[in-house]
């Protein structure tokens, strides 16, 4: 079994134009797959520089011990290395894929963490009138804290044949679980049966609650719009 020591020379010896460069890459990384006996890695080199990568290493380790993400080997200043999930994007949900999705959710959510939790109103530079009511909205409830992905769009899921895991768990920490269940209901643009099966896989016997839904997928996507402004303004 090749170790952290020895994946960590291999790595320091890399020539980065002989790797194979992922075509589908995000905003946080750069993401790049080598294979070294036959085993094929993802090498993660990180393009943001504000996430808590030791505390993402540590996060992603616990959901790989629910078999839920890929197992993380080797964690560097400039770079991650994983075990390289093969799997597919899916952009609709039928059903089974709702349930398998629910399913992989919860584990992630009974997963235990002892961090702070994650100050959402923070994060805005400013708030629309309609993120302020969905904040008043939000604020009338009771928290139901729990380690969130906060990152639940389309192609942060793997599926293949025998699984659903996650990947890119560079923004996880406590947040209220409906953050997690409005963001899939956005990101597959679930309709309201859809995300009506979604809920009650979720939830069971115990209901939820529609109008912190709809208030925590106004603050997702309003959210989302800011992230994206923000990358694609010039520093």
């Amino acid at each position: 079994m090749l170790t952290t020591l020895g994946l960590k020379h291999i790595v320091m010896k890399i020539d980065f134009s002989k790797c194979t460069l992922l075509a589908e890459q995000g905003y946080s990384n750069k993401n790049y797959t080598f294979t070294h006996k036959k085993t094929t890695y993802l090498l993660r080199k990180f393009v943001l520089k504000d996430p808590d990568r030791e505390l993402e290493f540590h996060i992603q380790n616990l959901a790989y011990k629910q078999d839920i993400a890929a197992k993380p080997i080797l964690l560097e200043k400039e770079y991650m290395v994983c075990e390289f999930l093969e799997g597919s994007h899916k952009k609709k949900l039928e059903r089974d894929d709702i349930k398998t999705v629910v399913s992989i959710v919860k584990k992630l959510h009974h997963i235990k963490l002892d961090k702070k939790e994650l100050n959402l109103k923070a994060l805005f530079k400013t708030q629309t009138k309609e993120l302020k009511e969905a904040f008043r909205v939000i604020d009338k409830y009771p928290k139901e804290l729990v380690l969130c992905h906060n990152d639940l769009n389309a192609k942060n899921f793997i599926f293949s044949n025998k699984s659903l895991k996650l990947i890119d768990w560079e923004f996880a920490s406590i947040n209220d679980l409906y953050f997690d269940l409005a963001s899939i209901s956005v990101e597959f643009n679930l309709g309201v049966i859809d995300e009506a099966y979604m809920l009650a896989n979720y939830f069971l016997m115990n209901g939820w609650n529609k109008e912190k839904i709809e208030a925590y997928k106004v603050l997702y996507r309003a959210l989302c719009l800011e992230w994206f402004e923000e990358q694609s303004t010039p520093p």
